[in-house]
């Protein structure tokens, strides 16, 4: 083999070797380039958050709302809280209270828990809240690590300003923006 020979073999397996490397590169980037797949991932958080002062000693209702900017489905499956012994998920339909295993938070939407419709049931209270306490929780979810939230607790009677389904969009937009309480 002469020197020219041996010089266009090395030439070339180099040449094919670059171009392995560029093509194995490019099918690589591909791989990572701007998909959903970073966006479908559920994105929680929450917001207007509150327990009214319970009136029995053994029970008490708790509201919040969970944002999901994600576009995954995510589902409350459980809460956990250090005032009672037991925490459950229920659905209102007109007069009847149902307990669920779990809720529904739809990907690019909202889980509100109001009084009236889904809510979280405090049952076997180990203490009394009062107005101005905070309740601390936290939220087990599905797919999504566990979120721990502080819960006020507001006056017997407090309804918030917003508080149907239809006109939580902008309370949840401000909410969302200024929140601290967030789970990516």
């Amino acid at each position: 083999m002469t020197r020219r020979t041996a010089a266009r073999r090395v030439s070339t397996s180099t040449g094919a070797s670059a171009a392995a490397l560029v093509v194995a590169a490019a099918l690589a980037l591909a791989g990572c380039g701007d998909s959903d797949s970073g966006s479908s991932e559920p994105s929680l958080s929450v917001g207007s958050i509150y327990m009214p002062q319970p009136v029995s000693d053994s029970m008490a209702a708790g509201f919040l709302v969970v944002a999901n900017a994600g576009g995954t489905d995510d589902r409350l499956s459980s809460v956990t809280s250090d005032i009672a012994g037991e925490v459950t998920l229920h659905t209102t339909s007109g007069q009847s209270m149902t307990e669920v295993k779990n809720l529904d938070v739809p990907g690019h939407g909202k889980l509100v828990l109001e009084s009236g419709g889904n809510h979280l049931m405090f049952e076997k209270l180990k203490r009394k809240p009062k107005e101005g306490d905070k309740v601390s929780l936290e939220l087990h979810f599905t797919k999504s690590g566990p979120m721990k939230v502080e819960m006020p607790v507001k006056s017997p009677t407090y309804r918030p300003a917003t508080t149907t389904k239809s006109s939580m969009h902008s309370s949840m937009q401000s909410s969302m923006q200024s929140s601290s309480t967030s789970h990516h």
